[in-house]
């Protein structure tokens, strides 16, 4: 079969609608996002937190979906980057900052006033184009809000310590330092997503228990997220040290 047949089937109908049901698929996790933010009003906050994570799985597959299906070429008039930034921004910033501000985690009066501060500057973040670096990392905090939100709720600290917290990575976003895309990052990529493994399901027990659990599977989950957070910093020190 000639390329040009070759193309002339992939762009039949059915390829056509194919890739038109990936983006739908992107698109449904806006819908999760509104279901996620219904329990956070009625502060259920263990059923916000598993509906993001299912959001969670749907940005962690939709990426694959899209290359297999050639989205991009069959259907070029929506922008899967566009709609992905979309669905982002509600799950991993507007829903989180939310939940920070309403929960009283943090000092009286602190909640408004960072909720504000987490969407403003994410927003910024995900307008930034130099927010990916050409070799998979993040340049600064890369908006990982529903990632901070929920190890508050795991670790529960005193509110002036949760506060200084939030207050910490709102300015981390716009420090330039390089954060690992757990997927994609290449060095130790094995490794990552073994981490990421067992971080999720170290999180779905979590929720299983409402958050009442021992202090070593706190412990593994805030040690997971601290190395996707700064291992490449670390990296990075050890590597200018020996030379």
């Amino acid at each position: 079969m000639s390329p040009s047949q070759q193309n002339d089937g992939d762009n039949r109908p059915a390829a056509r609608a194919a890739a038109f049901g990936v983006h739908v698929f992107t698109a449904l996790g806006a819908g999760i996002a509104l279901i996620a933010m219904l329990e956070a009003v009625r502060q259920h906050w263990t059923a916000m937190f598993g509906w993001l994570g299912l959001a969670l799985i749907i940005d962690g597959i939709d990426g694959p979906l899209a290359r297999t299906f050639d989205v991009a070429r069959l259907q070029p008039n929506l922008s899967g980057d566009t709609l992905d930034l979309v669905v982002d921004f509600l799950t991993y910033v507007f829903i989180p900052a939310y939940a920070i501000a309403a929960s009283n985690l943090l000092l009286p009066v602190s909640g408004t006033v960072l909720g504000v501060a987490i969407v403003v500057t994410s927003a910024l973040y995900f307008a930034d184009i130099r927010m990916k670096t050409d070799d998979n990392h993040f340049r600064g905090f890369p908006a990982l809000w529903n990632a901070i939100a929920f190890h508050l709720f795991v670790l529960r600290p005193q509110p002036w310590l949760a506060t200084a917290i939030v207050s910490i990575f709102v300015i981390l976003t716009f420090v330039p330092f390089n954060v690992m895309h757990p997927v994609r990052t290449v060095r130790f990529r094995i490794f990552n997503l073994a981490l990421i493994v067992m971080w999720g399901l170290l999180a779905v027990f979590v929720l299983t228990q409402n958050f009442e659990v021992s202090a070593p599977v706190s412990a593994a989950l805030c040690a997971i997220a601290l190395y996707v957070l700064f291992s490449d910093t670390v990296f990075r020190l050890l590597a200018r040290a020996k030379t």
